[in-house]
């Protein structure tokens, strides 16, 4: 079940690089520029949690927060406020409005990624579960269990990683350098024929035949001069 979050913030720069950092732990992401499109968002797109700016145009995140807490569909909706006042009293207004959780201006995008994932855990246990499917294939993040069908399947943890960005965005060709820096790091020097060397590994681990002897569809694909996309063959 994918998880949307709806993002509300004026600062374009600080909408796209929420909505960057959100969307590659993957999420869903709906954006918002204002207070009151933020509460028209609400009602069309239904979210599972809402980050939302103190200051905004049109109606204050608070106000937002407040009117939220006042509906009966939303009363329960987990918020997050974003501001750049830090002061102890604002934090305080902005959790005794309803807020669940408070974060300062700037912040570390992967606390901020963290701090979603708890509040996800504490008001919607299932949905954290945080996992990815797709045809036959399962991977639990929370536990590492990684399934295809009714079989376990083992993986190192450069593999699990490949197949989790993979499973993340099916269809998406990343290419190897794309991949080298999701999976190894940015700065980090490694040759780019080292995916080609996990992929093949992650393949020969979800690959193997079933109790019946049937071989397992082949779902990486290599996209010649581009890399390796996650899909189901349309013949075989």
């Amino acid at each position: 079940m994918s998880i949307r979050i709806l993002v509300a913030d004026d600062e374009p720069n600080q909408l796209e690089l929420l909505t960057f950092n959100l969307t590659q732990a993957g999420f869903e992401v709906v954006r918002a520029g204002d207070g009151q499109q933020a509460l028209d968002m609400v009602e069309e797109h239904r979210p599972d949690l809402v980050i939302i700016d103190w200051m905004m145009p049109h109606m204050s995140g608070i106000d937002v927060c407040r009117t939220l807490r006042s509906r009966s569909e939303t009363k329960r909706l987990p918020i997050i406020i974003l501001s750049a006042r830090g002061e102890e009293g604002d934090r305080t207004l902005g959790l005794d409005i309803g807020a669940d959780d408070y974060i300062s201006k700037p912040f570390s995008p992967r606390e901020m990624v963290s701090r979603v994932r708890a509040l996800l855990r504490r008001a919607h246990p299932s949905l954290a579960e945080d996992v990815l499917e797709f045809h036959d294939l399962r991977f639990n993040q929370t536990t590492m269990e990684i399934s295809r069908g009714e079989r376990v399947v083992s993986l190192g943890p450069k593999e699990s990683r490949l197949l989790a960005i993979l499973m993340e965005r099916p269809g998406r060709v990343f290419s190897r350098a794309q991949l080298l820096d999701l999976v190894w790091g940015h700065g980090v020097f490694v040759e780019e024929r080292t995916v080609d060397v996990h992929v093949s590994r992650l393949r020969k681990a979800i690959n193997v035949p079933n109790s019946q002897g049937d071989e397992a569809m082949n779902l990486i694909h290599s996209v010649r001069g581009s890399g390796y996309a996650l899909r189901v063959p349309t013949d075989k």
